[in-house]
């Protein structure tokens, strides 16, 4: 199993708001969490885990709260 669960979410938050990954990487970047496009596309890969002040801009900058990056079957 993943260590990293929002990964899918933030992607699919992503396409819901129309946005690109360097799109949300420069929107990230403006509030502090300096990321690549390589690194956004990591993260949406389960591939890099995500500390919990990452997830905290990564939230702001998609205009949703935290508990929406999480799976469903995790928000209990």
């Amino acid at each position: 199993m993943p260590e990293n669960i929002v990964g899918p979410q933030i992607r699919r938050t992503r396409y819901r708001k129309g946005l690109t990954q360097n799109q949300l990487a420069a929107k990230c970047t403006i509030l502090g969490f300096e990321i690549t496009r390589g690194t956004l596309a990591k993260i949406e890969a389960q591939v890099r885990c995500v500390s919990d002040a990452e997830l905290l801009i990564l939230a702001k900058s998609l205009g949703v709260g935290i508990a929406e990056l999480y799976p469903p079957s995790s928000r209990r």
